[in-house]
């Protein structure tokens, strides 16, 4: 598609959304010329305004009826707080989503749930987001997936709430959804719930003495979580150690500050006596990278460990962050 057809294609939806709009105002038709404004007015009345990462939106829905999802990442935190999703963003399929792109961690929830694939692939489709409908839209300004770029266009669908989740907590995340969307009680009731279970799997876990290195293999080099990313949260509060990242400064991803990329010697060096645990890997995969050189000679490789933190852990939400510990009671119980 050319540049031409590209603005030809936008111009179409901005036109059809004006329209939305412009039928939504006049409230229908026969009402509005009944004077009958009671209806208007109540959900004016119950709409809020809400600051979000991309600004602040006025007329976010009190009770959202209609959600789309333009981040894969957000969809699970969303159906976690049992939030209409009606559609969601997925990604191509891979060894960590079901045949649809859904993460496999909250894909038989949003099975459960009937929640539509929106479309495919990291940019949000408009056209595709204005034939669901919504009455808002929730994304991502982080990551792949991150929309801020797509931002007034999908303003002029719905009123549309971008967040950041990578650097704060799955739990921070929801409680800040479950404000903003109106939906505070069931935000306290996921995390009181995982924070029960984690009580629960600290107490009957024995943790190695030295400390926990976070780490993700990418043949080349190695990606490093900080102890002030999500996994590095849940790992302390279930009383490990993290490892710090390598001093100086590692190649991250969009500004990140939950990992960044360092190189494989300068990882090893680092980790020493650290104990491995490996984020979103096959058991193949894990083994592959410690047969290497530069870690088959590593302490933690020759005692044994190194351990699988599990395919679904690169995103933490309600759903992975329960696999994780499930994947932690079983290796230290």
């Amino acid at each position: 598609m050319n540049g031409r057809q590209l603005r030809a294609r936008f111009r179409g939806v901005a036109v059809v959304a004006a329209g939305l709009l412009a039928l939504s105002a006049c409230g229908g038709g026969d009402a509005g010329a009944k004077g009958d404004k009671s209806g208007g007015d109540k959900a004016a009345a119950a709409a809020r305004t809400v600051k979000h990462d991309a600004g602040t939106t006025e007329k976010v829905p009190a009770e959202p009826k209609r959600i789309v999802s333009v981040s894969v990442t957000m969809t699970g935190h969303l159906l976690a707080l049992d939030a209409p999703v009606v559609a969601s963003q997925a990604t191509p399929p891979s060894v960590i989503t079901d045949k649809q792109g859904f993460f496999t961690q909250w894909s038989d929830a949003a099975a459960k749930n009937s929640v539509k694939v929106a479309y495919q692939g990291f940019e949000p489709d408009v056209e595709k987001v204005l034939a669901l409908k919504p009455d808002l839209i929730v994304g991502a300004s982080s990551g792949a997936e991150n929309a801020e770029k797509f931002y007034d266009k999908l303003s002029a669908v719905a009123p549309t709430l971008l967040y950041r989740h990578d650097d704060v907590s799955w739990q921070g995340l929801t409680a800040r959804l479950g404000k903003d969307l109106g939906l505070e009680k069931r935000a306290g009731e996921v995390v009181a719930a995982h924070d029960k279970r984690v009580g629960e799997v600290k107490a009957a876990i024995t943790v190695p003495e030295q400390s926990a290195a976070l780490v993700r293999d990418n043949q080349s080099a190695m990606t490093v979580f900080t102890p002030e990313s999500a996994q590095g949260r849940l790992l302390t509060s279930l009383g490990f150690t993290v490892l710090e990242p390598p001093a100086g400064k590692g190649q991250t991803q969009g500004g990140r500050s939950d990992f960044a990329e360092f190189s494989q010697e300068k990882v090893a060096d680092t980790a020493k006596d650290s104990s491995l645990l490996f984020v979103s890997h096959t058991p193949e995969e894990i083994t592959a990278a410690t047969e290497r050189p530069v870690w088959k000679d590593l302490a933690a490789v020759k005692d044994k460990r190194v351990y699988d933190l599990g395919l679904d852990t690169f995103r933490l939400d309600y759903y992975s962050a329960g696999n994780l510990i499930d994947k932690i009671e079983k290796a230290f119980g």
